[in-house]
């Protein structure tokens, strides 16, 4: 059923609907907020072009007929959207915001397409098999730090300047997990794979 709209009736239908879909975008709205009316054609239209059974759903929660689900997840302004991946909130936005609800259901959508197509394209390997391939001691390079970070010793020297700096950003904040992320010490690129 693509494109449609699950308007929840019960705080058991709302846990089944995030417990079967990889991601669900749900908006909280009420029927006599204006700015709800204004984007929901908006909301409508994005559900129509990006639902994908099991992964991506669209929910809409009435915060008056269904006050216990809104104060669960904390709901106190409306319209707000929340983005539930995996059953777990991930992202929120407060208010009528055109541009952010796009964003949000195409980052969803785009991860909801990757999620079936990247699982598991090694072919692995059998313990105590003699097809697994052998390396030499040292990583790349033969260098006992070759293998930490990019670049051999470049790559440790980068990795130890980055825990540092952020293991004081963290230490010297009130939020620390805001802080690390926030952090011009934050390693965007993916962790290599260490070797011995």
């Amino acid at each position: 059923m693509a494109g449609k709209i699950h308007r929840i009736s019960s705080s058991a239908e709302f846990q089944k609907l995030i417990s079967s879909n990889t991601y669900v975008i749900t908006d909280f709205y009420a029927d006599w907020c204006g700015p709800c009316k204004a984007i929901a054609p908006i909301f409508e239209q994005l559900a129509t072009s990006h639902s994908q059974p099991g992964k991506l759903a669209f929910a809409k929660v009435d915060v008056d007929g269904q006050p216990d689900i809104a104060q669960k997840y904390g709901v106190s302004a409306m319209p707000t959207f929340l983005v539930f991946t995996s059953g777990t909130v991930t992202d929120t936005i407060r208010g009528a915001n055109p541009g952010a609800l796009r964003t949000a259901v195409a980052k969803a959508a785009s991860s909801a397409g990757k999620a079936s197509t990247a699982t598991f394209q090694s072919k692995g390997y059998t313990l105590g098999s003699d097809s697994t391939p052998s390396r030499a001691v040292g990583g790349s390079g033969g260098s006992f730090l070759g293998g930490l970070g990019q670049g051999g010793a470049g790559g440790f020297a980068d990795a130890t300047v980055r825990f540092f700096g952020l293991y004081l950003t963290t230490l010297f904040s009130f939020d620390a997990y805001a802080a690390a992320e926030a952090s011009p010490f934050k390693s965007t690129r993916a962790p290599t794979g260490r070797r011995l």
